[in-house]
């Protein structure tokens, strides 16, 4: 996940905050309106791409492929896992979000 996807994600969630508190909306947006679904879905396939990239290149070292080298194997299994734990991270603020709103008396 990079980071304008998550400033995206940040801002539109802010954004929904503001307008259940009854408040204007920030007006500053990162890269202009888009889709909060196709965002989150980039962003969970960038996450699915890193891990399979990651997995294949540690099938390919354990295997004893001479073009895998250890230290690339072992960057790309970090940022998978960071990647993955970030999205996690979002995924656990999203929710927390949707439970503020629907619990609000209107």
């Amino acid at each position: 996940m990079n980071d304008i996807g998550i400033n995206q994600v940040i801002s539109k969630l802010q954004a929904m905050a503001a307008a259940a508190q009854g408040q204007a909306a920030p007006t500053a947006e990162i890269g202009g309106a888009s889709d909060f679904g196709k965002l989150l879905q980039t962003a969970v396939e960038k996450v699915n791409d890193a891990q399979q990239q990651s997995g294949k290149m540690a099938e390919s070292f354990e295997k004893g492929d001479s073009q895998a080298d250890l230290t690339e194997v072992m960057v790309a299994l970090q940022k998978a896992k960071i990647s993955f734990q970030a999205m996690v991270e979002v995924r656990n603020k999203l929710v927390v979000a949707y439970q503020d709103i629907m619990n609000m008396q209107i």
